[in-house]
């Protein structure tokens, strides 16, 4: 699937392919909550090789920085407005993981959702229940790739 991408302003726009776009995945960490994407952070997997962007110059990265650790993953947003548009994490070179904030393409509704990094979670976020609602204090077993799979939910990139 062709996913088609912007920052708010719009002076970065980017497309990329895309086999696992369900976006499914609310993360409560402090960086998904404080670094924009509304914590739908890496939950979209795409092929890294099929980015195309317009407006790199507007490009910015942020890596965060685990009490002098520097991580290698790549968070890149727009410099003018902020916006969160993808992490790329130079250990899987061939994944590129949007923010589903950013893409402007329609994206499949998701089955069901799965909410992570619950430890971190503030109290005063709610959150839902239902059996299409699991919770997870940390990441899941579960990659991306295998919870498309899972429920037979790959597409073609």
């Amino acid at each position: 699937m062709l996913l088609e991408a912007a920052c708010h302003c719009r002076r970065v726009q980017f497309s990329v392919r895309s086999s696992e776009p369900y976006p499914y995945m609310y993360c409560y960490c402090s960086i998904c909550r404080k670094t924009g994407g509304g914590g739908y952070a890496i939950n979209i997997s795409a092929d890294a090789g099929s980015l195309d962007v317009r407006g790199k110059k507007y490009l910015s990265v942020y890596q965060v920085d685990f009490d002098g650790e520097i991580s290698p993953a790549e968070r890149n947003f727009c410099s003018r407005c902020g916006s969160a548009l993808w992490v790329w994490d130079p250990r899987w070179p061939d994944l590129l993981h949007p923010f589903a904030s950013a893409i402007d393409t329609p994206l499949p509704k998701a089955p069901e959702r799965c909410h992570i990094m619950l430890e971190f979670k503030p109290g005063w976020v709610p959150l839902p229940g239902g059996k299409r609602n699991t919770r997870f204090p940390a990441y899941p077993d579960e990659s991306i790739h295998d919870w498309h799979r899972n429920r037979g939910l790959i597409t073609e990139g």
